[in-house]
């Protein structure tokens, strides 16, 4: 993939969900304007790619309690150069979870958000261009709690609203229960 491919699947998206225009068009420009739009060392923000992890019957969502953000998210991360998202997407929920067969599911990018970062020690506020795809864990086997997080949970889709009131959170859970909303058989597990 390439910035000319993720603008692609961007245009797609926009047209998929005309609704969220706005943020697309904000994204293609960012990633017009800057060359560097995949490095972290890009002060005023950078793309990171993020996974909607659904277990293998859609009824469970995996969240991490992100440990410098201290609230629950999505599984995700920054590009660190690389312009392939859905491959970043999928290396973060291996890192993340410790989980290793993932199937991306839908077509193309799932969701969109641009948020901002609050300053850590010398590092500034800065904006996250988070591009978010929906993956399903065929096995759900022994997750691994990385030391990005301070816990990792399989919640309820009924359970989402305790753990945060994130507008983005929300929307990928309305958005992911319309997607899955019949059931797909999925391969047996293989140990």
């Amino acid at each position: 993939m390439s910035r000319k491919s993720l603008l692609h699947q961007l245009a797609d998206y926009r047209i998929r969900t005309p609704e969220e225009a706005h943020t697309a068009d904000r994204f293609t420009s960012f990633i017009e304007s800057n060359p560097d739009c995949f490095q972290r060392s890009l002060a005023i923000g950078h793309i990171t790619g993020s996974a909607w992890i659904v277990n293998r019957d859609s009824s469970l969502i995996l969240l991490t309690h992100h440990r410098k953000l201290d609230r629950w998210l999505q599984l995700g991360g920054h590009a660190d150069g690389d312009p392939d998202v859905v491959a970043v997407a999928l290396r973060e929920a291996r890192e993340e979870s410790g989980l290793d067969s993932f199937e991306v599911l839908g077509a193309g990018i799932f969701d969109i958000d641009i948020h901002s970062i609050p300053a850590r020690a010398d590092t500034p506020e800065h904006l996250h261009y988070d591009i978010r795809y929906l993956l399903r864990a065929n096995c759900e086997g022994d997750y691994t709690v990385s030391e990005e997080s301070h816990d990792l949970r399989w919640v309820h889709p009924d359970q989402l609203p305790q753990l945060t009131s994130e507008p983005s959170m929300l929307r990928m859970l309305h958005k992911s229960q319309r997607i899955l909303a019949h059931p797909v058989s999925t391969p047996e597990c293989r140990d």
